[in-house]
């Protein structure tokens, strides 16, 4: 698949995607980096307003599955007990996580869409994987390397702002 740097799709934030938009695209499978596109790295605790969007996209018919590098257990106890599906230590932007991911799934990656808060690893591993690639802004960058990485990410998000699917 070709190698990309510039997401399909730039969301503020996780909730305001929506089951609408990923059916227009023709998604039914939302694969979610976990830390500070969820939950920021230094929270368990999920804020009322991600429960409801979890609830409605499942009730909109968009499965979900965390994939996420973390090798702690903290995105895999979130998924058991949200009951939303889980790979970690996906290494992304290598594909071998969206791949299992797929798998479980039974799905082709033009099916599928991965939303995360980096480029370099969320936007470079779907778009080099076939699926779509979402972006949304960190939840929180609380130290100098998520800064400095989001500073370096700024040229594309520019770019693709101009060329992103429109989104509501």
């Amino acid at each position: 698949m070709p190698f990309s740097l510039l997401p399909k799709a730039i969301f503020q934030k996780l909730t305001d995607i929506t089951p609408e938009f990923l059916h227009r695209q023709g998604r039914e499978l939302l694969m979610l980096d976990f830390d500070n596109t969820m939950l920021p790295y230094t929270s368990k605790t999920p804020t009322p307003e991600l429960l409801r969007w979890i609830d409605g996209m499942k009730r909109g018919g968009i499965r979900l599955c965390v994939v996420s590098n973390s090798k702690k257990n903290k995105a895999k106890d979130f998924c058991m007990a949200h009951h939303i599906g889980c790979v970690t230590h996906s290494k992304k932007p290598f594909n071998r996580g969206i791949r299992r991911c797929l798998e479980q799934f039974s799905l082709k990656p033009e099916q599928a869409a991965l939303v995360g808060d980096q480029i370099y690893t969320d936007v470079l591993g779907a778009n080099c994987a076939g699926a779509m690639s979402i972006l949304v802004k960190p939840i929180h960058l609380h130290n100098f390397w998520l800064k400095l990485r989001h500073v370096a990410e700024k040229p594309f998000i520019l770019i693709a702002r101009k060329r992103r699917v429109k989104t509501p």
